[in-house]
This record gives C-alpha cells, sequence and structure tokens, in this order.
C-alpha cells in the first residue's frame, strides 16, 4: 500500500500484476513473500522481490517506508490499517519479529493512521508488541476518545499485562478481525507460561473483560507435547475463553489434525478430540460434524 501511494504520488499507473503476454507493459513490478514455503508466480527477471519469506533484513527505501499507505488496490477495505508501533520487547526463538523489527519505537499517531475513506470508526492495528510501544498510553487514550473500534489483530501479551492497561482496553470498544465480535486476542505460545497466562486473566477479568471476549493464540509442534497442547487447550476452554491453534509445522498430521479440530469452532463443540483424532480420515464424518 505504501509502494502504491508512493508511484501515484509520482503520476505512476499501479495495478495487481497479471504476468504472462503481459510482463512488457510494466516498467516495475514488485512482489513479497511472507513465508519462506510460499510459491511465487512466474516472474519477470527484473521483479523487485522482498519480504520476510527471501531476507529478513530487506527494506524498502526509505521514500516508501515514509509514504502513507494508499487503499487504491483495497476499494473492498473497511477499515483503517496500520502500525501505531514496531518491534518486540523480547526474542521468542520461533518469531521473526525482534530480528526484522528490532526493539519496540513509534511508528505512527493513531490520527495519522485513519487515511481509508471508506474505514468509518473501525481501526486494525497490526502492532506486534502494542503495549511495548513508548506511546501506548497516548495511543489507547486516542482511540478511546475517539471512540474507534478497534483491532488488536496480531494479539495483546498477556503475560505481562498490568491492571492499568486492563482498565483502559475494557474502556475500549475492542473487536475481532471481521469487526462483528468483540474479543481480544492474547496468546499462550509456551505451556511453561501457564501461571503468567493465568495471572493475566484474572487481572483482565478483574478489569472488567470477561474470559469469553478473551481469545487466544496457541502454538502448537514448537516445544511442546501434545498432552500440554491439549492441556492448554482445554484449560482456556473451561474457563470460557477461546483457544485458536498456531502450528509450528504445517505439514505435520498431528499439528494439522489438532488445528483443524480446535479452529473448527462448530466441531469443537461438538467433538471430542479422541473421536476426532481416530475417525479424521472420514471426510464424510467430518463434513457431517462441521
Amino acid at each position: 500500500m505504501q509502494i502504491t501511494g508512493y508511484h501515484e504520488s509520482l503520476g505512476d499507473t499501479v495495478e495487481w500484476y497479471s504476468g504472462g503476454l503481459f510482463n512488457d507493459q510494466y516498467d516495475k513490478v514488485y512482489a513479497s513473500k511472507i513465508f519462506s514455503f510460499s510459491e511465487l508466480p512466474p516472474l519477470p527477471e527484473n521483479v523487485i522481490l522482498g519480504g520476510t519469506g527471501i531476507d529478513f533484513k530487506n527494506n524498502l527505501p526509505i521514500e516508501i517506508q515514509n509514504q502513507p499507505p494508499s487503499y487504491s488496490l483495497y476499494p473492498e477495505c473497511n477499515y483503517h490499517l496500520g502500525f501505531s508501533m514496531k518491534g518486540c520487547r523480547f526474542n521468542c526463538k520461533f518469531c521473526c519479529v525482534p530480528s526484522k523489527e528490532g526493539r519496540p519505537k513509534n511508528n505512527s499517531a493513531i490520527d495519522s493512521i485513519l487515511l481509508n475513506p471508506n474505514g468509518g470508526n473501525r481501526l486494525m492495528l497490526l502492532d506486534n508488541d502494542f503495549f511495548g510501544g513508548p506511546n501506548w498510553k497516548e495511543n489507547l487514550l486516542r482511540i478511546i476518545e475517539l471512540k474507534l473500534r478497534v483491532c488488536f489483530v496480531q494479539g495483546l501479551n498477556i503475560r505481562i499485562i498490568t491492571p492499568e492497561q486492563a482498565d483502559l482496553l475494557r474502556q475500549c470498544n475492542f473487536q475481532n478481525s471481521k469487526f462483528h465480535e468483540k474479543y481480544l486476542t492474547f496468546a499462550w505460545d509456551r505451556y511453561n507460561d501457564g501461571k503468567l497466562i493465568m495471572k493475566g486473566i484474572k487481572i483482565c477479568n478483574d478489569a472488567g473483560i470477561k474470559s469469553s471476549q478473551m481469545q487466544f493464540f496457541i502454538l502448537i509442534g514448537y516445544d511442546s507435547t501434545p498432552e500440554q497442547d491439549y492441556s492448554r487447550v482445554m484449560t482456556l476452554r473451561d474457563l470460557g475463553a477461546m483457544p485458536f491453534v498456531m502450528p509450528y509445522k504445517k505439514d505435520d498430521p498431528y499439528q494439522k489434525a489438532f488445528a483443524r479440530w480446535v479452529n473448527k469452532r462448530a466441531v469443537f463443540k461438538s467433538c471430542s478430540w479422541e473421536e476426532y483424532k481416530y475417525k479424521n480420515k472420514n471426510e464424510n464424518l467430518i463434513k457431517a460434524v462441521a
């Protein structure tokens, strides 16, 4: 979107790459890979290729990084999108954010993100460590003041959340990524963080945020056993929160099946893991349950 905004400011025409016979009509082609396993389509030799799937350290030229994003390629987008901060306070080995973005730093004031003419009062923040940002309080108070419906789509760190932060979150009109349900997203990536997670949930509950308003990303297949994966999922379910499983290795049969069982809410509510695990090869059964 910043690439689009930059080239539109120069008077260029920007469109989605169609490839094939039309290669010669483009003066420049940009392509990005988010994940190393992502497949790229055939591209011209002079393509400008970037993204974390290519190299953690690659960056766009500074004049593009400083460009306000354009929404012209996304006319269906009905929310404002951006980063109030970048970076992360932690150094989780399974995560590329610290290598890519470094320590937490301010990126944009809330008002400067509200650029989408169709965005209304909906704001999706892409921050990886919102409360690690130097201006988190100022930004949260501005969100409350403007009565924005806000989605912290990357999740918030509940392990070290403070009562003050939880109280301000309660005052926000927090939303899911589709802006049709009221819940916050957190993470329980390490099984051994259980005590910190429970403490954070209590702080949020005491502030008035219900467990039913919490979704938790759960990383599996990195440094946990299937028994620990199941324990985290069921602990959160028993508290009334919503688990959402993130497989570390997407091609691992167990991780794929467990994620499918948990993340399909209708299946999760109507079928036990033991039933699903031993019967999930029967496609008719799974379709019927789903």
